[in-house]
């Protein structure tokens, strides 16, 4: 019979392991985002300025739900 406690440590690891599934698609998302940019800035070099902003923003966005995805598989292993 499995004892509780190594029970509930696997489930945590699997749970963090899990959660962290987030991340990548974050990293995803960053690429997309700068590819898109390069390729429209190549379209049209002229709103320079105005498309780096967007990518920016763009890239804050999508790292912060990669950032919770992490913090939520640190607070299933450490809870």
């Amino acid at each position: 019979m499995v004892d509780f406690a190594i029970f509930l440590q696997m489930s945590k690891f699997i749970g963090a392991g899990l959660a962290t599934i987030g991340v990548t698609g974050a990293g995803v998302g960053v690429g997309h985002i700068f590819a898109n940019f390069m390729i429209s800035l190549a379209r049209n070099p002229e709103i320079e300025e105005k498309l780096f902003r967007y990518a920016i923003i763009g890239f804050a966005l999508t790292e912060a739900v990669g950032l919770l995805a992490l913090m939520m598989a640190f607070l299933i292993l450490f809870s």
